[in-house]
């Protein structure tokens, strides 16, 4: 594991960049690793992927698949991929604090 920081604050990551202790996110946090990510501002709409990926996570024990996000959200896998760009379920777990969704490479 290796160190990181965000938003003043030193995280644990894992080799992808991943937090490694999901407790430790906050807002801020996931502003500065969206920055990171290549995505500048979060909008309305980044914000609800990812407080439902963040209560998904809660209620599962792991991030959800893009299908999840989809179908939970009421956002299409077009736009998904607009508001994260090159594969959203992955760079949206990230932003989250959370782990690697299952099955993605």
């Amino acid at each position: 594991m290796t160190t990181k920081e965000f938003a003043g604050a030193t995280m644990e990551v894992n080799e992808e960049g991943f937090l490694v202790d999901p407790q430790m996110w906050n807002k801020d946090i996931a502003v500065a690793i969206a920055k990171e990510e290549g995505i500048d501002e979060l909008t309305e709409d980044h914000w609800k992927v990812i407080e439902f990926c963040r209560q998904s996570a809660t209620d599962n024990g792991a991030a959800p698949t893009l299908r999840q996000i989809t179908s939970g959200t009421g956002i299409t896998t077009k736009e998904l991929f607009k508001l994260y760009p090159k594969g959203p379920a992955k760079k949206v777990a990230k932003i989250s604090g959370l782990g690697k969704p299952e099955g993605c490479v």
